[in-house]
């Protein structure tokens, strides 16, 4: 990395994340909206999400803190289940209170970001909702509800967030409703799905708002057919290929995806084959119009589509990509004790900030490289990317690895650089999250820059000055946002 010169594109954005249904509160108690996550809360599967930070209530204080880091982006979410919490009622007091928050952050200079399906949906769906052959064409409806409500306040949009995650969360690992483990037929549908209804929405969403800029973003998965065929199958009638070559076209994709990502442990070569054996063959019933597992809706929706490429920038979230390393025998230790999770918890996820220049390199495209250098692909967008520590009963326990949040920002943030400086065409960076939130059943995980005390404070809670572990995040934040802007390379890199 060079000491000195502009850093930045032009147009690009800086911003932090949220998600509604984990920051907003008010949701699956008596008499709130509720959605898909309510019988696990209510029958103590999982804790209440409650009041979370009352971002509904709140949310200009905290786009004040978004506006304070020198952010001029924000990532928010639309919840479905608020705004039409019985089929057939919109309740179109919540769309104009989301109206007023979009342009609240555009008094503060933040350019929204807005999700319009972040992992739930309205209870009164059905927790098997993605099973359901019109799911795709009612989040199209919702979608182009929404939009046409909120277009003159909003123009970036992410259709379904993490698909591959709410997929795989849902059908193979049980950790989202409605909890199913390895129901790998059900995982396969679901897929088509999703991505049959992000070609839908992609749709609805140009004929509302013709110059609107619209993704989805997988979560980095180093397992090709679990993260990269998504994007590469969105991307196949755009590349020119005929629907009955899609599945030779991916067996090479496949290729170029692993030959971009480092060397393979014995672990990770077993997991990639099986994948491919189990989902990867059957995803490639492709060209055969619907073999069994095939994603035979999604190309029926991209190759019927006014659309060719239903895509305008790729967005991915990079925490830890490398499948291998989310496996641990049981009983190993872990902040705060011993779990006997057969898995590794998010606390303890390893850290590696150079492979988030790996991953927006190999997530540019399939078009390759220019003969100046650069690199004729998407552009992409860090739409995600956040470090998880632990706090239990009020008491914040310190990583195992001796990573902390600040140190954490500093190396992520040089990883962005040296990616833009390699030429590749990343267009903004999102960090995950503001404040701590409801991690998906629990308030254990916290990402916070700004920490949250759960036990005090006149709401049922504190925001804190810091991160949840005591450090000073925002400071870190607020002072790498500012070298990007200024140009001042060393001062990302010091330490």
């Amino acid at each position: 990395m060079d000491s000195t010169g502009a850093i930045l594109p032009e147009d690009f954005r800086i911003g932090v994340a949220t998600a509604g249904f984990q920051v907003e509160g008010g949701f699956n108690g008596p008499g709130e909206p509720a959605n898909n996550w309510v019988r696990w809360e209510r029958t103590g599967r999982v804790e209440p999400s409650g009041i979370a930070v009352d971002f509904w209530g709140r949310a200009e204080d905290y786009l004040d803190l978004a506006a304070g880091l020198g952010c001029d982006a924000f990532r928010m979410s639309v919840e479905w289940a608020r705004v039409e919490p019985v089929e057939g009622a919109i309740d179109t007091a919540a769309l104009d209170r989301y109206r007023t928050i979009l342009r609240a952050c555009a008094e503060r200079g933040l350019q929204p970001l807005v999700t319009l399906h972040h992992f739930t949906h309205p209870a009164w769906l059905g927790e098997d909702f993605w099973l359901s052959a019109s799911a795709p064409a009612r989040i199209a409806e919702w979608v182009r509800l929404a939009v046409a409500h909120l277009r003159d306040s909003c123009r970036h949009w992410v259709t379904i967030n993490e698909p591959n995650v709410l997929a795989m969360g849902s059908y193979l690992l049980g950790t989202f409703p409605p909890g199913r483990r390895l129901a790998l037929t059900d995982f396969l549908a679901c897929v088509d799905h999703l991505l049959a209804a992000h070609v839908l929405a992609y749709e609805a969403i140009h004929e509302v708002q013709p110059d609107a800029v619209v993704t989805t973003n997988n979560a980095s998965v180093s397992l090709y057919e679990l993260d990269r065929l998504l994007i590469d199958l969105l991307l196949a009638r755009s590349s020119g290929i005929p629907r009955q070559e899609v599945a030779s076209w991916l067996s090479d994709r496949r290729a170029a995806w692993y030959a971009e990502l480092p060397a393979p442990g014995a672990l990770e070569r077993v997991l990639r084959r099986v994948t491919r054996q189990v989902a990867g063959a059957r995803a490639e019933g492709v060209g055969r119009r619907g073999g069994a597992g095939s994603p035979s809706r999604a190309l029926a929706a991209l190759y019927g589509s006014p659309h060719e490429r239903p895509l305008d920038v790729v967005g991915i979230d990079y925490y830890d990509p490398v499948a291998s390393h989310h496996l641990r025998l049981p009983g190993h230790r872990t902040a705060g004790g011993r779990t006997w999770r057969p898995a590794r918890e998010l606390w303890d996820d390893r850290v590696h900030p150079a492979g988030l220049v790996t991953y927006c390199r190999a997530n540019s495209g399939a078009e390759g490289w220019h003969p100046d250098g650069s690199l004729a692909g998407t552009s992409v967008w860090v739409v995600e990317n956040g470090l998880c520590n632990r706090v239990r009963r009020g008491r914040s326990y310190a990583r195992l690895d001796g990573w902390d949040r600040p140190a954490y920002l500093r190396a992520h943030v040089a990883a962005l650089v040296d990616a833009l400086d390699a030429g590749l065409p990343v267009g903004a960076y999102y960090h995950w999250s503001l404040v701590d939130n409801y991690e998906w059943g629990s308030y254990e995980p916290r990402f916070g820059i700004f920490g949250v005390d759960r036990a005090r404070g006149p709401h049922g809670f504190t925001v804190l000055d810091s991160d949840a572990m005591g450090l000073d995040a925002p400071g870190t934040f607020r002072r790498l946002v500012a070298a990007l802007r200024q140009g001042e390379r060393a001062a990302i890199v010091e330490r």
